[in-house]
This record gives structure tokens, C-alpha cells and sequence, in this order.
């Protein structure tokens, strides 16, 4: 019996199709524990947090989860009248605000100074500057805890020695959240500096030997050119640097505990205190969710903001 092309063809697309689905199989296969602990330790919690929001669930309801009582959206309007949390909004709002110009500003330009060659050595100048990413972040609070300390502190002796009286850093609600921000800064820099000099390094020299034929000068090449093309990093490190800040918990909690009169507190701050405290679960959570949609809508900002026109 003659074999027609037709019956070829549909036995090569049958083969396919198995093996295509033999394949799916098989990733999900390899993709299971990651999903099995995806769902169990984050899909999961998350949505029974966002239930809890909606409910007064609080240390009584430790025994019998099942006896806390809905009451809708209160928890979200309680929110807004905690003066607490306001206060803790503002200082989050002002790290995110000053905090993040900063970081990206300092990044940029170590990137620039290190992919020009300015400085010798620039591999250890790479890992200088990256190392405080990857060190403790509790480490680094209490370092600078001493450091800051209005009586044994190495800053404040540094100062005395040529005559000046430096002040009570992290107890002054003048300068304790500048403190902050700025070993926040500090310590992030080192992120945009090595996107930045990927990036930096990923641009096409012609362009700037183009644009030097035509006349340009330094500035206008990092106007014209290196901003515009550095614009995708830009758009990644604002997301996720805006984002990581408004998640502030672990410098300001080592460092001052919120302090002096809430002029460091935090909104992950908040939430913590309230959950793990007070244990006003319910309550933490709408703080939390809030939080999540302030990050979400900030994120959607920013990528109608600094989104590459295509």
C-alpha cells in the first residue's frame, strides 16, 4: 500500500506533538519543587493575608482562627487616621524621595569614573564599592551605630579633634533620618554602579566618535547620547531601587528602633510592630497591602515615566 504525503505529514506532526507535550511534562516535572514551595510559603501566606485584612484578627483568634469577625474595610480606614502611620508614611516617602535620586546619581557616576579608567585598579574599586550589597545588613546597622554614637563614636572624635562638637546623630530627630538615608545610600550604590558600567560599556563607540565629528563637546555626549542610551538601566534600577526602599526595615529598627518620636519609623516598621507586637494580624495586613499597592502604582509611574518609545 502506497504511503501518500499526506499521511507523512501527519504522522511527522503527531511525532511532534508528542514530543512537544513529552517536554511540557517534563518541565513541569523539574519546575515542581520550586512551584510546591512557591505556593506553600509565598502564594499561599499572601493570600491568607489579604483575607486577614479583611477581618479583627488578633492574638484571640490564635486558637480558633475561624472565630475572627469580617469587618470589611476598617482596617484600611483605620490606617489613614493612625497618626503613627502617617508619620511612618513620610519618612518612608522621603527615603524613597531623596534616597533614590541619590543612589542612582552616585552609581552613575562611580560607573562613568570607572569606565573612563580614571582611577587605577578599578577591580577593586568594583568590589569595594559592591561589598556593602552583599554584607549583612545588620552588620552594617550596628557598625554604624558605634560609629554614630555621641560619646565613643569615631565620627564624633574625628571631629573633636579639629575642634568641632559633632551631635547626637541618631538621637537628634534633626539629623537621625538624614543618618539613615544617607548609610541606606551607602549601601545600595554599588547596584547601579555595576548595571551603569555594563551598560556604559555596552554602548557603541561610534556613536561617539560620530558626535564628536560633528563637533560635540563632553557634555553634550552624556547629554545626547549616554543618558538617552543608559534610559532601559535607568528605567530597572528606579523600579527596583524605589521599590527596595519603600520596604526600609532593617537600618532604621537596628539603628534607632524607629526613633527619637517616630522620626525614623518605617511603614514595614509599622506592619512588623503591629503583627509580630501587638499581634493585630489583620491590622498588619492591610498596612502591608497598602504598601504593596503603593509600590505596584509607583512601578507603573515610573514605566510611563522612563519606558523606551519603541
Amino acid at each position: 500500500m502506497a504511503v501518500t504525503p499526506g499521511a507523512v505529514t501527519g504522522n511527522r506532526r503527531g511525532m511532534f506533538g508528542r514530543a512537544q507535550r513529552r517536554n511540557h511534562a517534563l518541565g513541569w516535572l523539574f519546575a515542581t519543587p520550586f512551584t510546591a514551595l512557591f505556593v506553600v510559603f509565598m502564594l499561599a501566606p499572601m493570600l491568607v493575608s489579604l483575607v486577614l485584612s479583611f477581618t479583627d484578627f488578633g492574638v484571640g483568634n490564635l486558637v480558633d482562627p475561624l472565630s475572627a469577625e469580617v469587618i470589611g474595610f476598617e482596617n484600611y480606614t483605620a490606617v489613614f487616621s493612625d497618626a503613627e502611620f502617617r508619620s511612618a508614611a513620610l519618612n518612608t516617602t522621603l527615603i524613597v524621595v531623596v534616597g533614590v535620586p541619590l543612589t542612582l546619581a552616585i552609581g552613575l557616576l562611580l560607573a562613568v569614573a570607572l569606565d573612563k579608567g580614571i582611577w587605577r585598579m578599578r577591580a577593586l574599586f568594583r568590589v569595594g564599592y559592591y561589598l556593602p550589597v552583599v554584607t549583612t545588613i545588620v552588620a552594617i546597622a550596628v557598625i554604624w551605630r558605634y560609629l554614630l554614637n555621641a560619646d565613643i563614636g569615631l565620627i564624633n572624635n574625628l571631629l573633636s579633634a579639629v575642634g568641632i562638637e559633632g551631635p547626637s546623630w541618631l538621637a537628634n530627630r534633626s539629623t537621625a533620618l538624614p543618618v539613615i538615608i544617607l548609610i541606606v545610600v551607602w549601601r545600595n550604590i554599588g547596584t547601579p554602579m555595576v548595571i551603569y558600567l555594563a551598560a556604559l560599556q555596552g554602548i557603541d563607540p561610534q556613536l561617539y566618535e560620530a558626535a564628536k565629528v560633528d563637533g560635540a563637546g563632553s557634555l553634550a555626549l552624556f547629554r545626547r547620547i549616554t543618558l538617552p542610551m543608559l534610559r532601559p538601566a535607568t528605567l530597572f534600577l528606579t523600579v527596583i531601587t524605589s521599590a527596595g526602599y519603600l520596604q526600609v526595615f532593617d537600618e532604621p529598627f537596628v539603628m534607632t528602633r524607629g526613633g527619637p518620636l517616630n522620626s525614623t519609623l518605617t511603614v514595614n516598621m509599622i506592619a512588623y510592630e503591629q503583627g509580630f507586637k501587638f499581634f493585630k494580624l489583620g491590622y498588619a495586613s492591610s498596612i502591608s497591602y497598602l504598601l504593596f499597592a503603593a509600590i505596584a502604582i509607583l512601578t507603573v509611574v515610573q514605566f510611563r515615566m522612563l519606558r523606551t518609545e519603541t
